[in-house]
């Protein structure tokens, strides 16, 4: 495992932080000035780079960029990123997505004091159509949003404090969709943009080193062991002097848990749900078998008795 530190410097090809490490998945801790993977020949660095230059045993020569990433992360966004190292590994971290099983939690620094301390953000999300736009996402009711999609955001106030003299708050975001942008624009829609989010501030926010926008959790409920791996958070005065926290008001710790809990508990009651819609199956297979063979019977005893009677009058 890497021993790298979290740090503001830019990242290199030597930066690759390992969170963990199987036959079959790493999961690396995304630095944050750095896309995954990059068609083009002048970006040399990029997390496939750094994982070639650190795994070269590892790559896969049948796939493009040598190894398959089970989900994307933004380049300007660190934190948790999922690597499978074979195609049923793959295979098996895909469906968990698709099926929206798995659980993210991303933290951020937020522009201003966000008044509501857990709030659902709700807000349909589309591509931004407007010309000079188009690499932007809306939401919808903005000009020039198109085919936007419903989106579900859970935000959970942590701690208040200054960022470079600002007013900012520090919150643990949980997306329930997965659309492009989605925790970005879902915090600039309620007025409290990400701090350092160049995009999404109509290029305003251009002082700080970094967007604060962390992939802090990821948990994959893999069979038959479940991957649960958390990236260290950056978001510390050690890390970051200019972050000055001057209010708590619950630990990552404990709200991480928290929100662990109510995710196995909705899993225990989809697997409830579905083991009684089995049951009711079974019961009902049961049933139209039984149905079935009383009629056979009943069919049976006729055609004998008419046997019987046709052979009585001979």
């Amino acid at each position: 495992m890497s021993e790298q530190v979290m740090t503001t410097e830019p990242a290199s090809l030597e930066s690759l932080r390992v969170l963990y490490q199987s036959d079959d998945y790493i999961v690396v801790d995304k630095h944050w000035d750095i896309r995954i993977d990059s068609k083009m020949w002048y970006e040399k660095l990029t997390v496939q780079a750094q994982l070639r230059h650190h795994f070269p045993k590892l790559a896969d020569p049948s796939t493009y960029y040598g190894f398959r990433f089970c989900h994307q992360l933004d380049f300007s966004t660190s934190g948790a990123l999922c690597v499978a190292l074979n195609k049923a590994a793959a295979g098996q971290a895909y469906r968990c997505f698709k099926d929206r099983t798995v659980t993210k939690a991303y933290l951020a620094l937020l522009r201003g004091w966000v008044e509501e301390e857990t709030q659902t953000l709700d807000f349909s999300i589309g591509k931004n159509s407007t010309e000079g736009k188009t690499h932007m996402m809306c939401v919808e009711g903005t000009e020039g949003c198109e085919n936007p999609k419903p989106c579900r955001t859970e935000l959970t106030v942590l701690e208040y404090g200054l960022y470079d003299g600002d007013p900012v708050t520090k919150v643990l975001l949980q997306p329930l969709t997965g659309r492009t942008h989605q925790l970005r624009v879902h915090c600039s829609a309620i007025g409290h943009p990400i701090v350092g989010d160049f995009t999404y501030s109509s290029g305003a926010d251009d002082s700080p080193y970094r967007m604060m926008l962390h992939a802090h959790l990821l948990h994959i409920p893999l069979q038959p062991q479940p991957l649960l791996v958390s990236a260290e958070d950056p978001f510390v005065p050690t890390v970051d002097p200019k972050w000055l926290p001057q209010r708590s008001l619950r630990t990552l710790k404990d709200t991480v848990e928290v929100l662990l809990e109510h995710r196995l508990e909705e899993e225990r009651k989809v697997e409830e749900e579905a083991k009684e819609k089995a049951r009711r199956e079974e019961e009902r297979r049961k049933a139209n078998k039984k149905e079935r063979f009383e009629e056979e019977s009943e069919e049976q005893r006729r055609q004998c008795q008419e046997w019987l009677s046709q052979w009585a009058g001979d």
